[in-house]
């Protein structure tokens, strides 16, 4: 059965611009655009709300969170994953790539184990049952520091929806934690370690890295062509280590952690992805560069909501007062990031274009959402 939706009277955020208008929607996709304040028979009359494509969201570790709520605590996968979902969609959150971490530690301090292959087995089963609300792929984040990694990615093929492969070295002493205090104060406060066992931690990841760390890093470039999922790097420090991503092909640069690494990836044509929580928080909480130091040096040109998914629309709002550009500033969630990852029919409101779309208006510098549409279903 054809349905029809008509939004109208709204600021429509198209690419380039904000304006007046109404969009038709039928059967899950943008079927006509126009402008003015017009509210036909039947229509939705936004009041001049902001209609905005809905967010595209690259890496978030919202999902492990719900999977853990605190640590040993194992939630009901199919409750957790149903709730993430719900949770997403209620930020206006309407694409999302799940990250979960590929290569663990089953041994010494600070052990993780693997868990990747059967949760988004669980995930892709409840996709079949229509009980999700939300688009989903995989982000395989791939800690090359670590003694899994090759056969944890072999479990993975091309059927699975890996749509973006991270390259991640959380060696300490570089990278995100260049300074080993924030990684202790880190992993004491999430894990309680005391001093000894935090030094055996340490010890144990640089043991991993020196002797698996360059086949792992190999091998995670050739997984992500296996899957023919885009290649991303992780916590670029400086020009050589974006020299070594560009030279693997990498287009994305999630979280560099310096200006020098941030003009070196535009200097490659690689993508810059910041966190929304760091740009809402005026600063990193590893104390690396700041989000929006990127944004006023033009480095900036996506946002993910990392750890909090109701930031990615709020930090998409500051990055628009701060440019005077609302829809360049609504693109770092929107279309930029779906371009990144190759997906062609989201991220712009396009005729022809999935019918992802979320309503919000200011209240107190803030935006709050009113509705969110996917498929041109209204799901929240």
């Amino acid at each position: 059965m054809t349905e029809e939706v008509i939004l109208a009277n709204a600021t429509l955020v198209l690419p380039g611009e904000t304006r007046i208008g109404s969009v038709k929607l039928r059967d899950g996709v943008i079927e006509d655009i126009a402008g003015g304040t017009s509210v036909p028979v039947g229509a939705v009359d936004c009041q001049g709300d902001y209609l905005s494509p809905g967010l595209v969201e690259l890496h978030t570790d919202n999902l492990e969170r719900h999977i853990q709520p605190r640590p040993g605590v194992d939630w009901p996968h199919n409750a957790a994953i149903v709730a993430h979902d719900a949770e997403l969609a209620g930020t206006g959150i309407t694409t999302v790539f799940d990250a979960m971490r590929v290569g663990s530690v089953p041994s010494g301090a600070g052990r993780y184990k693997k868990y990747a292959r059967s949760l988004s087995r669980e995930l892709w089963d409840l996709r079949e049952q229509d009980a999700l609300k939300i688009s989903h792929f995989l982000h395989l984040r791939a800690e090359v520091c670590s003694e899994t990694l090759i056969e944890e990615l072999d479990e993975f093929t091309s059927e699975d929806r890996v749509g973006l492969v991270s390259l991640m070295d959380h060696t300490p002493g570089q990278r995100q934690f260049r300074d080993i205090s924030k990684l202790e104060a880190y992993m004491k406060g999430k894990y309680a370690l005391d001093d000894d066992t935090f030094l055996q931690h340490v010890a144990q990841l640089k043991g991993l890295r020196d002797r698996h760390g360059d086949e792992h890093e190999a091998e995670t470039v050739k997984a992500a062509r296996r899957f023919g999922a885009v290649l991303a790097s992780h916590d670029d420090t400086t020009a050589d280590q974006v020299k070594v991503s560009a030279d693997h092909g990498i287009r994305l640069a999630e979280f560099p952690t310096t200006v020098e690494a941030a003009r070196a990836c535009h200097a490659q044509g690689i993508k810059v992805m910041m966190g929304a929580p760091n740009l809402i928080r005026g600063g990193s909480h590893s104390g690396n560069v700041a989000a929006r130091e990127l944004a006023e040096l033009e480095l900036l040109d996506i946002l993910s909501s990392d750890y909090v998914p109701a930031a990615l629309l709020v930090a998409a709002v500051q990055l628009g007062d701060l440019w005077g550009d609302m829809a360049r500033g609504l693109s770092t969630v929107t279309s930029t990031p779906a371009d990144a990852v190759g997906l062609a029919d989201r991220g712009r409101i396009q005729i022809g274009c999935r019918a992802d779309l979320i309503r919000f208006r200011m209240r107190a510098g803030v935006p709050a959402l009113t509705a969110v549409w996917s498929r041109g279903e209204h799901i929240a």
